[in-house]
């Protein structure tokens, strides 16, 4: 097998792959892939479910073995030495590579074991690492009772520990809160100090405005490389943006009119792609007046990497129309009726206490988000009232019977979704939806009838006879919705459903979502997207135990900020965050995508304060303006607002 010759440049780069190819029977994982990064860059390589993402770093890491194409990295070709590859290089999976009867201090002093680390050689870095993630405080946990964010921390700090020349991350952030995943880029940008080359996939595509540059892939191949900013100037056409507080209205609105190829939701704003923009504007203006709709006046706006990403990769999934659920054979729940009440709901595990007397009502038919940092006692609340785990104290009913004392009869009224996938690897799509079938008591023509649906919904009647292990993980997330929906339950809990989906199949999904609440089913579900909390009626935020908010997205943002959100776009953003953030005009500065949002009580005073010092350092600003506040500063505000109240030092985990 002959291979192209390596250029003087490429000889020196963290990582060179030409004409990388890899099958799996008549399936081909990665067609052709070119991939060239820097020592001291961060290379991220985003693309739909099933792209060829996972397959490019197992193949980087030597873990599997290319079928063509040439592989260096650290300067070793992995062909030849892979053995020797990996003691310049720290690999981090999607699946957890810790100990969880272990420590979390035994499993960092495991790795440092295993990468020959003496006692004190390793003292400085793992006390470093520890307090860079936040888990200090948590050295004497075991890794199993962690939450899914600090696992997630924890697996980076003991990758960490010998500082690799290349570091590879699967999708670091699945499941990670937003404040959380702020720690976790913080010690990467540290990383980058040290010339370390580093490439990443990921889901979050505000994660990817951060990369130094980025590699779009699809159907195993590249589709784009560039910053950034050369990859949003690759796409057709101008953006328009509408915001509004009942935004999957205006949505519904403005595609039923036809006018335009693609609107798009992104949490409270609706993206149009358009030629001529003030044309459009008076156009989308009329419609929404017509509809009695309040909304902010379109404008124009700088098109995002989701904006691209949906764009260029959505094309092949224009037309997959979402199929409308059967009538349920309950009656339709009614907004007056009560589907949840929870009064007091506590859980102790020991001395710990995981849940600790939370209150709340779900009306029927309503979609409900339930935020929190990881940890915060989300999964152990929905666990509580599916009826899987026994409250403490307190007092549920769900669907009008007690979780402690009726928890079968919860069980018959509910469709549960938990954040591990959870159906079977070893069963082709249809043997998992025949299982889950015969579970619910289904059987004849209407097994036939909803297994029909659930293929179709899923997007897998062509695949339906494909094992479930080698499913993308967003025609998963689907097959387990569609399973946990057989039975057509009038409550659905769904326990971050979309953790690690690409865009496309986070939007379909929350099709299906929307489609199940219109028909009368009432949906309480937790993410960790701040986009999504914003499709939710109302929303709770649960914070070490305790419910410390609660109301509809807009009552949010109106009422925990204190101050005003002024947004940054610049070219160097991690630069102008060390330059605003001392800004006496500057309360707080936090990177937000590709560049700061910053809370200041004086937000003129603290615009004229950052265009000064952004000249003076050489940063080229696009724009600094005054944005209402997103979900996700609502998060952080509310976690750093309780904190202080209650004289702590903020620690996610």
């Amino acid at each position: 097998m002959s291979s192209p010759s390596i250029r003087a440049d490429d000889a020196h780069a963290a990582v060179y792959a030409r004409g990388l190819t890899r099958r799996f029977g008549d399936f081909t994982a990665l067609d052709g892939l070119d991939l060239t990064v820097a020592y001291g860059e961060i290379f991220g390589l985003v693309g739909p479910d099933g792209a060829g993402k996972t397959t490019a770093l197992r193949i980087l890491a030597g873990i599997m073995s290319p079928h063509a194409g040439q592989v260096r990295v650290a300067g070793v070709d992995v062909a030849v030495d892979a053995t020797g590859v990996r003691d310049h290089l720290a690999y981090m999976s999607q699946r957890f590579g810790l100990y969880p009867d272990l420590t979390v201090a035994e499993n960092i002093d495991f790795y440092a074991d295993l990468y020959g680390m003496g006692r004190r050689q390793r003292r400085e870095p793992v006390a470093e690492l520890l307090a860079l993630s936040g888990m200090t405080p948590f050295r004497r946990r075991l890794a199993g009772d962690l939450s899914g964010g600090m696992k997630q921390k924890l697996q980076l700090v003991c990758a960490l520990i010998h500082t690799p020349r290349v570091l590879l991350l699967d999708e670091p952030t699945n499941g990670v809160d937003p404040v959380s995943r702020r720690e976790f880029w913080n010690i990467l940008y540290r990383l980058l100090d040290r010339q370390v080359g580093i490439v990443v996939t990921t889901a979050y595509m505000d994660e990817a405005e951060r990369c130094t540059r980025i590699g779009m892939i699809d159907a195993g191949r590249m589709m784009g490389v560039g910053t950034a900013a050369e990859i949003r100037r690759g796409m057709h056409g101008k953006i328009l943006a509408v915001r509004s507080d009942r935004a999957r209205q205006v949505q519904h609105i403005l595609q039923a009119a036809g006018e335009w190829g693609r609107v798009d939701l992104f949490g409270d704003r609706v993206h149009l792609a358009v030629d001529d923009p003030e044309a459009a504007a008076a156009d989308i203006t009329a419609r929404l007046n017509e509809a009695g709709l309040d909304f902010d006046a379109p404008r124009e706006a700088a098109p995002s990497l989701e904006d691209v990403f949906v764009s260029i990769l959505g094309r092949s999934a224009a037309g997959q129309a979402i199929q409308p659920m059967e009538p349920l054979a309950s009656p339709k729940a009614s907004k007056s009726e009560t589907a949840v009440t929870v009064s007091d709901l506590t859980r102790r595990f020991k001395r710990f206490t995981a849940v600790d007397r939370i209150s709340f009502q779900v009306a029927g038919g309503e979609v409900f988000g339930f935020l929190g940092p990881n940890g915060a006692g989300k999964s152990t609340t929905i666990r509580m009232l599916c009826g899987l785990l026994r409250p403490s104290a307190g007092r549920a009913e769900v669907a009008g019977f007690d979780v402690a004392d009726q928890a079968e009869a919860v069980k018959h009224q509910i469709g549960y979704m938990s954040q591990k996938f959870s159906l079977y690897d070893d069963l082709t799509v249809i043997e998992n939806i025949n299982f889950y079938g015969g579970i619910y008591g289904l059987e004849g023509r209407r097994l036939a009838r909803r297994r029909d649906w659930a293929l179709a919904t899923a997007n897998l009647t062509e695949r339906r006879h494909s094992l479930t292990r080698i499913l993308g993980g967003g025609l998963k997330q689907r097959l387990a919705l569609a399973c946990a929906v057989l039975h057509q339950p009038p409550i659905l809990f769904l326990d971050e459903p979309t953790s690690g989906v690409d865009p496309l199949s986070r939007r379909r999904f929350w099709d299906l979502i929307y489609a199940m609440a219109e028909d009368g089913v009432t949906v309480f579900v937790t993410t960790h997207y701040m986009q999504e909390a914003e499709y939710c009626d109302r929303v709770a935020m649960i914070y070490r135990g305790r419910l410390i908010a609660l109301g509809t997205p807009a009552q949010l943002k109106a009422g925990s900020i204190d101050g005003r959100i002024v947004d940054v776009r610049c070219d160097r953003p991690r630069a102008a965050h060390k330059a605003v953030a001392g800004l006496p005009e500057v309360r707080e500065a936090s990177l937000f995508g590709a560049g700061l949002h910053v809370v200041a009580v004086d937000a003129e005073a603290a615009m004229a304060a950052i265009e000064a010092v952004l000249k003076v350092e050489g940063i080229g600003a696009e724009r600094i303006e005054i944005v209402p506040p997103g979900m996700e500063d609502v998060f952080v505000a509310l976690i750093e607002a309780h904190d202080r109240e209650n004289g702590r030092e903020t620690v996610h985990g």
